[in-house]
C-alpha cells in the first residue's frame, strides 16, 4: 500500500513533461517460445542493473504474476487496466527484489480486444494507458499475449523494440516471418523488431542449422541465445529468476548477456 502512494502521490505532484522511457514488448505470435521466462528474467537483470523497472503482465494466463507470487485485487479487469491512471497505479506490486515492480494480470484480460474495439483510438490505447508510469520508471517491459489480435497491434505502436523469442525451428521461423510481414503490409517500424534464439539446443541439428543460417548469415538476430535448461523449466517451482537461484547458472548468464545486448539496440527517443 505504501509503495503504490508513493507512485500516486509523486504522479499527482509532477507536471513535468513525460521523459522518454523505453517500452519493451517480449511478444511471438506462437506460445511456448520462452516469451514469459525471457520477459521476468530480463526485468530482473535491467532491475538489478539499477534501473527502476516495471513488468506488465498482459496476458490472460497471468504467468509473469505466478512467477513473481501475484495477482490482481478482485475489483481490476480489463476495462480499467485501458482507463489507466490511478486504476494501474494502485494495482502495481512491489516484488521481492529492488527496483522491481509488477502490474499483474487479470483473466478479464482474455477480452481486451473486444474492450479495445468501444476506443475511439485503439491502436494508440496502450501507448496513453501506460503513459502515466513513465516518471516512476526508466524501463517497461510488457509480456504480451501470443496471435496478432488488435491489442498486438496497440502494442507494436506503443513499444520501442518488439523483442520476439524464436526457438530454431521451421514452423518458429515461420512465424517469425508473418510477424515482418505484418509489420510490412500494416505500416509499423519493423526497426522495432528484435528477435533472439530461445530454448536452443545446439546438440540438434536442426538447431544448429537455423542459427547458422539466419544468426551468423543473415544477421537477423541477436547474438545472445537462451538454452533449454532444466533450472529455466524449474522456474514454475521456485517462482524466481533464475538470476536470483542460480545466478552462476549458463541460464542466467545468457539472460544477462541478452539483457546487456538488448541495451545497445534500445533506441534514444521515441520511434515515429
Amino acid at each position: 500500500m505504501k509503495h503504490r502512494k508513493k507512485i500516486a502521490a509523486r504522479n499527482n505532484k509532477s507536471n513535468e513533461r513525460t521523459k522518454f522511457v523505453p517500452i519493451i514488448a517480449i511478444y511471438n505470435m506462437k506460445g511456448g517460445v520462452g516469451k514469459t521466462a525471457s520477459a521476468v528474467n530480463l526485468s530482473y537483470e535491467a532491475a538489478t542493473s539499477g534501473l527502476r523497472t516495471l513488468l506488465c503482465d498482459l496476458d490472460a494466463q497471468g504467468s509473469s504474476s505466478y512467477y513473481f507470487e501475484t495477482k490482481s485485487t478482485k475489483n481490476y479487469d480489463a476495462e480499467k487496466f485501458l482507463k489507466g491512471g490511478k486504476h494501474i497505479v494502485k494495482q502495481i506490486k512491489s516484488t521481492n527484489y529492488n527496483n522491481l515492480d509488477l502490474l499483474p494480470s487479470d483473466f478479464s484480460f482474455r477480452n481486451l480486444d473486444l474492450t479495445l474495439q468501444d476506443k475511439k483510438k485503439p491502436i494508440s490505447q496502450i501507448s496513453k494507458t501506460l503513459r502515466v508510469l513513465k516518471n516512476d520508471y526508466d524501463i517497461l517491459f510488457l509480456d504480451c499475449p501470443p496471435n496478432i489480435t488488435l491489442l498486438s497491434e496497440s502494442i507494436f505502436q506503443s513499444a520501442d523494440l518488439v523483442l520476439v523469442p524464436t526457438i530454431p525451428t521451421t514452423l518458429s521461423i515461420r512465424a517469425f516471418v508473418q510477424v515482418i510481414r505484418f509489420f510490412k503490409t500494416s505500416g509499423y517500424s519493423i526497426g522495432k523488431i528484435t528477435p533472439f534464439f530461445s530454448m536452443v539446443e545446439k546438440r540438434k541439428t536442426l538447431h544448429k542449422s537455423i542459427m547458422e543460417t539466419f544468426g551468423q548469415k543473415k544477421k537477423l538476430f541477436l547474438k545472445t541465445h537462451i538454452p533449454y535448461a532444466s533450472d529455466i523449466e524449474k522456474m514454475g517451482l521456485v517462482r524466481m529468476p533464475v538470476g536470483a537461484t542460480k545466478p552462476t547458472s549458463p541460464s542466467a548468464q545468457a539472460y544477462s548477456n541478452l539483457f546487456t545486448e538488448l541495451k545497445f539496440h534500445l533506441p534514444k527517443r521515441k520511434h515515429t
